[in-house]
């Protein structure tokens, strides 16, 4: 019997590419696009315009599709909810549930509110394919002995940070740590950090030890080496088997064009 998926599509490529995924699987798609041109219609049963601010025909379709499993997909901003100010009465009362927009206490609104209507929430590494490195050079350039310190320093940071639902980012340079993602996202964060810390800077994605990969895989993909290279860093290492490469091929491409040495790594490095 054919199951009914409920994709919650943000932006980017990964709505895409989790929809065919699902789809090969055997699921029937139910596309909620909160983004335009997520890229998901093509693999969808049927596409549901959306917005975080009205949730009321988002759980009307999940009931109305007898879906009974919901996947996110893409990137979803907490600034979006920070900025719904004219809001329906089911995202009202969710938000009253949640009390302070902690990730924890969201994840535990929606949690409950998919139990209440017999759906589970997803893992969303099921839906990646052969996404997720394990531990790696991706590119052409290895890190320098001091640039694997660095990387040991962003990790250690990083993974703090995350453990604390605060970012997942952060850039160092010579142990230094000019910059940690907060509600700003990667690319604003690599930006920022390598215009304080110059030329070399040592760009870092870990994930905290219980993330949740029902809500987010942390992903990079070409964007993020554009804003490295932007800066002039030198290193962009990320967490082994927990971030999601988006287009891995264009990805390293454009990482050994501009001499960043791309590395998934678990932190032992040289």
């Amino acid at each position: 019997m054919e199951r009914s998926l409920g994709l919650m599509c943000g932006a980017g490529e990964l709505p895409a590419l989790m929809a065919s995924e699902a789809r090969r699987k055997g699921w029937r798609v139910i596309a909620f696009a909160f983004a335009a041109d997520t890229g998901a219609a093509d693999h969808a049963a049927r596409v549901v315009p959306s917005t975080i601010a009205e949730m009321a025909p988002v759980i009307t379709t999940l009931q109305e599709e007898k879906v009974t499993g919901v996947l996110f997909s893409g990137k979803f901003w907490m600034g979006d909810l920070l900025r719904a100010d004219a809001v329906d009465d089911a995202h009202r009362a969710m938000a009253r549930r949640a009390g302070g927009l902690l990730d924890g206490n969201v994840k535990g609104v929606l949690l409950a509110t998919l139990a209440g209507m017999g759906i589970e929430l997803l893992d969303q590494r099921l839906f990646l394919g052969a996404g997720l490195p394990g531990e790696t050079i991706l590119g052409a350039r290895t890190p320098t002995s001091d640039e694997w310190v660095d990387v040991r320093r962003g990790l250690g940071v990083a993974r703090a940070a995350a453990d604390w639902s605060v970012g997942q980012t952060v850039v160092v340079r010579r142990g230094a740590v000019s910059a940690v993602e907060a509600i700003e996202g990667t690319t604003a964060t690599i930006r920022r950090g390598t215009a304080l810390s110059g030329p070399g800077a040592v760009v870092v994605k870990a994930v905290g030890a219980e993330h949740d990969f029902r809500f987010d895989v942390p992903t990079i993909g070409p964007e993020t080496i554009d804003a490295a290279a932007e800066g002039s860093a030198a290193v962009l290492a990320f967490e082994a088997e927990r971030v999601f490469v988006l287009e891995r091929e264009t990805t390293t491409r454009r990482a050994d064009a501009a001499s960043i040495a791309l590395v998934s790594t678990r932190g032992a490095g040289a």
